[in-house]
């Protein structure tokens, strides 16, 4: 093999390996910004509010 086409491949390989770690850190980064707003949207929810004994939707007909 000549030495300029193995220091081509290791530029080449080089460069590869640099873009999958950019990519993997775009990804994270993304992640995290997805996990933020899911966290914001479920803390904005309001509470559900506690069913009282014999209301009406409290009690399942499960003979029907």
């Amino acid at each position: 093999m000549d030495v300029s086409s193995i220091a081509a491949f290791a530029t080449a390989n080089a460069m590869a390996q640099t873009r999958q770690q950019v990519s993997l850190a775009v990804l994270k980064s993304a992640m995290d910004i997805q996990k933020q707003s899911a966290t914001q949207l479920l803390e904005a929810l309001p509470p559900l509010p506690a069913a009282s004994s014999g209301a009406a939707g409290s009690v399942i007909d499960t003979w029907a």
